[in-house]
């Protein structure tokens, strides 16, 4: 019975997100705070819990009759011979109608398909932890809906002859970039930090070669005096040596069990730092024991490189789940039948006991989890506003500034190869303040960037303009798309005439991450989302355009459907074969599909082409054909190519 509440009590540390070291904000700041309560509710309070329900009713009628039973085969065995009671407990005839008998025969009756205690308090714990880790994985719970032991998994759906349904149908898709915060732990009095001391970040999601966190052991430092050790990590891809060595699969996790042996060896010197690093933090999901260094190792790790999911109602989704598998994995017709009838409450005790255990822990980690969700749907703050703005538009009192900021000379030279220093005959020996100022004076749609300048004359440069947000004719956000189309949802509902999107498409080469290995699913999770906030700034016949190749188009003409935007046709536009005289049918496209407005008409060819095709085709009407300089003509008119 140990064995498995100890799984199950180290599954729930990991639901409860027991040790985030750098969550130091709202709930996670709460459970920290509390993090002996949490301990005691499961060390103590749960296995409590079980035990009192145990107590009670039939079940404890059933233990405590068939501990008495044992107490009475003892008597018998004693007192009447060992030849009384056969190998499977059965008394002989001729002792039936003895006291001791007729006590045991009582006994064994009320004790009849019932379990012992410690096998009771077992098959509670492994029905408690089947039930949440086959939801739980790599820090989420994932939506595998379960139906039964022979249909594995169900899809809730209406009755609708077609219906698109996946995994993280209910989930929000998180798209967390590299964010280097130094992480900090704190171990048997030790302070540990990890720290990045180089990093080759990917920008813009332009993604090279594979990164991993690499620790530089031979430059940890420790400190004695204030009890501080300081583990500094790279974030690079492997060099070829390291390649060969940590192979092509799960390289990561190789990393930290090399850093796990190395880490202890450089701190053998140090035995408190050692101690602390070492040390067992507590036993995993699977029972074995994780030092403190392994387990913030992982954590760190696995938190700056995955992307991760947020479910939308992960307390309904539980409920409606545990109920499902009381009744299909819990209660068992079969074995209640021939147990008896008056043994199936002792059935729906343990029932009763599971979902009251199962309920109080969902709602517990629906707190955590609501609480994540609102972080995300809450719209973010913006943290820097800068304008772009014509020099012509800007009074001329500005000019000197704007020509003493080198930055923003340099600005312009990068992006427009002007060369304002330039002297000549008309210069007459200007300054260069003087020479940039006449320069601004004769290109006023020079475009100024506001970042290049200082804040309280930006602030000036503001104030000078009359209706700054009146004047400005486009806006452009660097942000998660969900949060920048969130952003805009107020100002401009109903005002967006097209979007253009042109999404990772899902394949090798993407540098998409997939959760749990749910390739598609993740794609989804995170297109749903995106589009859907997107929707309310649409005008009612605007247009929605959205670049794919065959890897993905199906499910995302469907799921184009399933959000109600009308189809208005897709574009082929570019193909692979054949090309280079290559023959054959394509086998590989790009699309557009063009959603909006039921009436919106696509013209791919502008008055001027159209034109200059009628003259093409009258002309090949007139002479009989092309004259391809190789021979006689080859097409006819009417046929031109």
């Amino acid at each position: 019975m140990d064995q498995y509440r100890e799984k199950f009590q180290g599954l729930l540390r990991e639901l409860f997100q027991f040790d985030c070291a750098d969550l130091d904000f709202g709930i996670y700041r709460i459970m920290n705070y509390k993090r002996d309560v949490i301990e005691k509710f499961i060390s103590t309070d749960l296995p409590k819990a079980i035990a009192d329900e145990l107590d009670r009713g039939v079940l404890a009628d059933e233990s405590q009759a068939a501990k008495e039973l044992v107490e009475i085969a003892k008597q018998i065995t004693e007192s009447l011979g060992k030849d009384a009671l056969d190998a499977d407990g059965r008394l002989a005839e001729a002792y039936h109608s003895t006291p001791l008998g007729k006590k045991y025969l009582d006994l064994k009756g009320k004790a009849a398909g019932g379990r012992g205690r410690q096998a009771l308090e077992a098959t509670i714990f492994n029905h408690l932890h089947t039930f949440f880790s086959r939801y739980y994985q790599d820090g989420d719970f994932i939506s595998k809906r379960r139906y039964s032991k022979r249909q594995r998994y169900a899809i809730p759906y209406n009755g609708e002859e077609v219906y698109l349904h996946w995994a993280n149908h209910d989930q929000y898709y998180v798209k967390t970039a590299e964010h280097f915060h130094d992480y900090t732990f704190t171990a048997r009095g030790v302070t540990v930090h990890f720290k990045i001391k180089a990093a080759n970040v990917e920008q813009n999601n332009v993604k090279g070669d594979t990164r991993f966190f690499i620790p530089r052991v031979k430059e940890i430092d420790w400190d004695e005096k204030a009890s501080q050790l300081v583990i500094p990590f790279e974030y690079r891809p492997l060099t070829d040596q390291e390649a060969v060595t940590y192979g092509t699969k799960n390289q990561q996790d190789k990393i930290i069990a090399d850093a796990v042996d190395a880490i202890p060896k450089r701190l053998k010197k140090a035995d408190k730092a050692l101690l602390a690093v070492a040390a067992e933090r507590h036993k995993n999901s699977d029972g074995q024991p994780v030092s403190f260094l392994e387990h913030h190792l992982r954590q760190y790790t696995r938190r700056n490189t995955s992307d991760f999911f947020i479910h939308k109602d992960l307390k309904g989704f539980l409920c409606g789940e545990l109920d499902f598998y009381l009744k299909n994995e819990v209660l068992n017709l079969d074995e209640m039948e021939t147990a008896g009838e008056d043994r199936s409450e002792g059935w729906f005790q343990v029932m009763r006991v599971i979902k009251a255990v199962g309920s109080r822990i969902i709602d517990f980690l629906e707190q955590i989890e609501s609480f994540q969700k609102m972080l995300w749907e809450k719209r973010k703050f913006i943290t820097e506003t800068q304008y772009c703005i014509t020099v012509g538009t800007i009074e001329e009192s500005f000019y000197p500034d704007i020509a003493a900021c080198d930055a923003q000379w340099a600005e312009w030279k990068e992006l427009f190869h002007i060369d304002e220093e330039q002297s000549d005959l008309f210069s007459n020996g200007k300054s260069k303040k003087d020479r940039r100022i006449a320069f601004l004076k004769a290109h006023p749609t020079l475009m100024l960037d506001t970042a290049r300048f200082e804040t309280a004359w930006v602030d000036s440069l503001l104030g000078s303009i009359e209706n700054v947000d009146g004047k400005t004719d486009g806006h452009l956000l660097h942000a998660d798309n969900f949060q920048a189309l969130a952003l805009l949802q107020d100002r401009h509902r109903h005002a967006i005439e097209c979007i253009h999107i042109d999404p990772p498409y899902n394949t090798a080469t993407s540098g998409f991450l997939y959760k749990n290995e749910y390739q598609h699913s993740s794609w989804l999770a995170m297109m749903r989302d995106r589009i859907e906030v997107a929707l309310p700034l649409f005008v009612e016949d605007g247009a929605f355009q959205c670049h794919i190749d065959e890897n993905e188009y199906e499910v995302l003409f469907k799921l184009f459907d399933k959000l109600g935007l009308p189809n208005a046709g897709t574009i082929v536009w570019d193909k692979k074969n054949p090309m280079l005289g290559r023959k054959g049918i394509a086998t590989q496209h790009e699309y557009i599909i063009w959603r909006g407005g039921a009436d919106s008409v696509i013209y791919l060819r502008n008055t001027s082409v159209q034109t200059i095709l009628k003259a093409a085709s009258d002309i090949v009407a007139k002479h009989g054909g092309v004259n391809t300089g190789d021979g006689p003509a080859r097409h006819r008119a009417g046929r031109p190519r």
